[in-house]
C-alpha cells in the first residue's frame, strides 16, 4: 500500500480533485491525502462537479500540510506552483511530482462559465490522475 500526498495552496479545489480522483483510480492500493499550504475550506463548486463525474468527496476536509509531517509517504504531489516552492521536506525516499493546474476558483464570468472553468481543470486532473496510478501505482 502507497501513501500519496497531493499539495497545494489551500486544499480546497484541484487537491480535493485530484485526492478524488487518485482515490477512485487506485483503490486499495494506495491511502491518499491531501493538503494545502493553508486551509481554504472545501469548495462546494469542486464537490459538485465531481458528483457530476460520479465522485463524492463531500466529506473531504481542508486539512494543513502540517498534520502529515508524521506520515511515511511515498509520492507528494504538488497541483499548483504555490505548494511546489512552500512543500516542506518529507523524510525517506519520497518520489515528488509537479504539475501546475489551473485553479478554477479564480475563474470569471456567470455562473455557466465559472462551472465550465471548474469542468475543464476537473477533467485535466482526471487524466493527470489515471494516468499516476497506471505509471506509479503497482
Amino acid at each position: 500500500m502507497k501513501n500519496i500526498l497531493v499539495l497545494c495552496t489551500g486544499n480546497s479545489c484541484r487537491s480535493q480533485i485530484a485526492e478524488g480522483y487518485l482515490r477512485h483510480f487506485a483503490g486499495e492500493k494506495a491511502s491518499v491525502y491531501s493538503a494545502g499550504i493553508e486551509t481554504h475550506g472545501v469548495n462546494p463548486m469542486a464537490v459538485m462537479v465531481m458528483a457530476d463525474d460520479g465522485i463524492d468527496i463531500s466529506a473531504h476536509t481542508s486539512n494543513h500540510v502540517d498534520e502529515y509531517l508524521n506520515i511515511p509517504f511515498d509520492y507528494v504531489i504538488t497541483v499548483c506552483d504555490n505548494a511546489q516552492e512552500a512543500c516542506p521536506y518529507f523524510p525517506g525516499e519520497v518520489h515528488r511530482f509537479h504539475h501546475n493546474f489551473p485553479d478554477p476558483a479564480k475563474a470569471n464570468g456567470n455562473h455557466e462559465e465559472v462551472v465550465n472553468e471548474f469542468k475543464r481543470v476537473r477533467d485535466m486532473i482526471k487524466i493527470f490522475a489515471a494516468n499516476f496510478v497506471k505509471e506509479n501505482i503497482r
